[in-house]
């Protein structure tokens, strides 16, 4: 039985990622920023009793990791997997028109986030001699830019280019390191940015019929991926270019 944690796991992908992987017989300890997301999301997931628990507590803050990884090392033994997912988003604005708490707070979670998820558990994954880490991806990774999400897009794909230097500098280790692109998933954030009637989200709800898709589907992909990747360095996408050509050729409905 596989040992997962997957940080910023009570909603969306997140959550998603954590059902896929119970549904394979694995264990999950999940994360959220407070107990009541916790407990909201382990009712959720109800049908694994036993296999799941969560740990309370905000990624930026280097102990929530190590709280985290210790919780999942007691309960279940040696952690296999390890995923980051954790992320906020931004208000829809120009940089300009953002306040500095906000930046701060994208930044911390979407970046810092990521830097503390990766250090801990690879520092105690090389202590145990095994161990694979990776890094959910977002709009901006590939350097995609859209107007008015700037900092989010900032932010993860400054997590694409940590990710490739942190896999430099640990090669010859005994843990995997990688990407996990999910594409266009149907999620609270993608909500977000169509929440109006304006011209420009008429466009937006356009474009995302034809690319986006729902969380279990993406979230079975990626599980199968990661549980099967073998790779020192690996980039799991599900929403390649091939997909994106072909959707918007023959639409999302057509694909096989």
């Amino acid at each position: 039985m596989k040992n997962i944690v997957i940080t910023g796991s009570t909603r969306g992908i997140g959550l998603g990622l954590a059902a896929a992987f119970l549904d394979r017989g694995c264990s999950v300890t999940i994360n959220g920023t407070s107990d009541e997301s916790i407990a909201g999301a382990i009712s959720r997931l109800r049908g694994h009793e036993g296999r799941v628990q969560g740990v309370a507590g905000t990624v930026s803050e280097r102990d929530t990791a190590e709280r985290l990884f210790e919780a999942a090392r007691r309960q279940y033994g040696p952690i296999d997997i390890w995923v980051n997912n954790a992320g906020i988003g931004q208000p829809q604005k120009k940089v300009w028109d953002l306040d500095n708490a906000i930046i701060s707070n994208v930044l911390d979670v979407n970046l810092l986030g990521v830097i503390n998820g990766t250090s801990v558990p690879y520092q105690m994954m090389e202590k145990q001699g095994s161990g694979k880490i990776f890094n959910m991806e977002g709009l901006g990774s590939d350097g995609f830019i859209l107007d008015r999400m700037s900092i989010y897009g900032t932010s993860k794909c400054a997590v694409h280019y940590f990710t490739k230097a942190f896999a430099n500098e640990i090669k010859g280790s005994s843990v995997q390191i990688g990407l996990v692109s999910p594409g266009m998933v149907v999620t609270d954030l993608l909500r977000e940015t169509v929440a109006d009637d304006s011209e420009e989200s008429l466009k937006k709800k356009k474009f995302y019929t034809l690319l986006a898709d729902d969380t279990e589907t993406v979230a079975v992909f990626l599980v199968e991926k990661m549980l099967a990747s073998s790779k020192p360095f690996e980039r799991i996408q599900w929403l390649t270019k091939q997909k994106v050509l072909f959707r918007l050729l023959f639409g999302n409905h057509h694909e096989k």
